[in-house]
């Protein structure tokens, strides 16, 4: 047994990290010290944008009339699918009251967050899908108010396909602003007077950091960085599908991870052979983005067998994983660290990133070893309650008042001492464990 890198990472996700740490918390600091003014001028020097940050009714008006009607209905045939399924995953997880002894209720309620920042990547790329996947779920999870933001094209402000995206999956404002300082904003609450109780999207390494950064004074939706792509595949796989998929993955950014997990020598002989052609038939921008990703973060990993893949798989627990195998069900049934699982040839991420359903902010880094990625149920508080009768008092005041006096809280005990007093005056009840512990 033998686990073979093929082709190994120069870089990983920790490259580069230092600076880009100290360059979003001296960012930060600045824009929360010095607030709309500092973010309007990172704004001018960084986004070149010297119009308005929010975004008017006109200019939304306006960038509809630029969309074309064929892609109003790609963007409204993803809408409807992220939608229905964003609705099945808030409708999987009930409020529910239960009984745990006579008179003793507990139950738990699903809050919606107040206000949400969904941030949309619109350097590189118009994310278009990105729209959908934050805005719409939110809005599908109840958030009373959705804010959210993108960096500006060109004098226009932002693309005018997000931005058609942004309102129809109910953004109430959008901030024409990108990287840290749109991250700043909304968590801040600038233009907006509602800082964000949660801060969701996909963005590159500053945003990221940005939201790492600001985790515990709001929520997140994950730790997240480049995107990734592991392809499971057996020596039954097209290679030209599978390199296809991870070339296309790569063209992300040069910081992009593409990894193959293998069992077939033949198989990854064949996907390196084809890799390059298919780089260098990219356009410009994307063809230097997918070079870079393949020569610095691409990995060919063989593996004797099929549970050693199962292994490497779940250590390396991709953002996105292409199962291209034969005996799908074995695969799924054992594999248990990933993102978002495309299960057989037919499925391939781009499906999922833009319009199949499943939602595509997705964890990275190897998060996905403890989370999944942006649902209906990462804008719900959901909180527990307890009520219960005096009769269930009895037995539950005094089991508390004996396990604080044992864990040395004596003002816990108390609590439990003064409502027997008072329910049942005169009664006798053993609140101290004798035995020595």
């Amino acid at each position: 047994m033998a686990i073979d890198y093929y082709k190994k990472a120069e870089k990983n996700a920790s490259t580069g990290y230092g600076q880009t740490q100290e360059t979003v918390s001296r960012m930060l600091a600045e824009i929360e010290a010095e607030g709309e003014a500092k973010a309007k001028e990172y704004c001018r020097t960084l986004d070149g944008w010297e119009g308005d940050v929010v975004v008017s009714r006109e200019q939304i008006e306006a960038a509809k009339a630029r969309v074309p009607e064929q892609l109003k209905a790609d963007i409204h045939f993803a809408y409807e699918r992220v939608s229905r399924f964003a609705a099945a995953q808030r409708d999987s997880i009930q409020p529910f009251e239960t009984e745990l002894s006579p008179g003793l209720f507990a139950g738990q309620k699903l809050i919606p967050m107040e206000t949400a920042g969904c941030y949309v990547p619109g350097g590189r790329y118009a994310h278009i899908a990105s729209a959908i996947m934050s805005v719409a779920t939110a809005r599908t999870a109840g958030v009373k108010n959705v804010v959210a933001c993108s960096v500006p094209r060109d004098e226009n402000g932002i693309h005018p396909a997000i931005l058609y995206a942004m309102d129809l999956a109910g953004a109430d404002t959008i901030l024409q602003m990108g990287g840290v300082q749109g991250i700043a904003s909304m968590a801040f609450g600038l233009f907006t007077g509602k800082p964000a109780d949660i801060l969701v999207g996909p963005g590159n390494r500053f945003v990221a950091e940005a939201k790492r950064q600001l985790f515990g004074r709001c929520g997140i939706d994950m730790f997240a960085g480049p995107t990734e792509i592991g392809i499971i595949a057996d020596e039954a796989a097209d290679p030209d599908i599978v390199a296809a998929d991870l070339v296309g993955q790569a063209e992300h950014g040069p910081d992009s991870p593409a990894w193959l997990f293998t069992t077939s020598r033949k198989l990854a002989d064949a996907v390196t052979e084809r890799i390059p052609a298919l780089v260098k038939a990219l356009p410009e921008t994307q063809s230097k983005a997918a070079d870079a990703a393949w020569r610095d973060y691409g990995e060919i990993v063989i593996c004797d067998t099929r549970e050693e893949v199962v292994e490497v798989s779940d250590r390396y627990a991709s953002e996105h994983l292409e199962l291209q195998v034969e005996d799908l069900d074995w695969w799924t049934q054992r594999l248990n660290s990933y993102g978002s699982l495309f299960v057989g040839e037919e499925a391939t991420v781009a499906f999922g990133d833009k319009c199949s359903g499943t939602n595509h902010i997705l964890p990275t880094k190897g998060a996905a070893r403890y989370t999944g990625g942006l649902c209906a149920q990462k804008f719900l508080k959901i909180v527990t309650y307890q009520r219960q009768s005096r009769e269930a008092t009895r037995d539950v005041a005094a089991t508390t008042a004996r396990l604080s006096r044992c864990e040395g809280m004596e003002g816990h005990a108390r609590t439990g001492d003064v409502r027997l007093a008072k329910y049942y005056p005169g009664e006798h009840f053993d609140l101290v464990i004798d035995e020595e512990v």
